[in-house]
């Protein structure tokens, strides 16, 4: 457990932030006001979260092992929004699970992985195993 606070540092805060902003109650403001705000946001929550982990994967390894991009930086993402989604459906008096918030966070983590693979990839300069 150690190894990942110490490899994975950036992708742990950005976990506790995205939790912590998925069950606190939003103050209303201006921005509340933009049509579909929230999946901008979620789109962005999610694929800030995968960017991150795989530009700290590709920065402790020398060849992508695709097996923990995959898990790590695919599936446990996804895996996490829908969990919080459907604790925010069934624990929470002031938040409620969406099926288009969860169906951003899936668009926002399959948009970080086009931009890990094309983009990060070659600036950390990883070779493909």
């Amino acid at each position: 457990m150690i190894y990942y606070f110490k490899k994975y540092p950036l992708a742990i805060i950005i976990i506790v932030i995205i939790c912590y902003l998925s069950f606190f109650t939003p103050p209303q403001t201006e921005l509340s006001e933009v049509t579909n705000i929230d999946k901008i946001v979620h789109f962005l929550m999610y694929g800030g979260l995968s960017l991150v982990l795989w530009y700290e994967h590709l920065r402790i390894h020398e060849e992508i092992i695709w097996k923990h991009i995959i898990i790590g930086a695919i599936i446990a993402p996804i895996l996490m929004s829908g969990s919080i989604e459907i604790m925010q459906s069934n624990l929470t008096s002031n938040r409620s699970g969406e099926w288009t918030d969860f169906i951003s966070n899936i668009i926002g983590v399959l948009a970080a992985a086009i931009a890990g693979y094309y983009i990060l990839r070659p600036l950390v300069h990883v070779k493909e195993k």
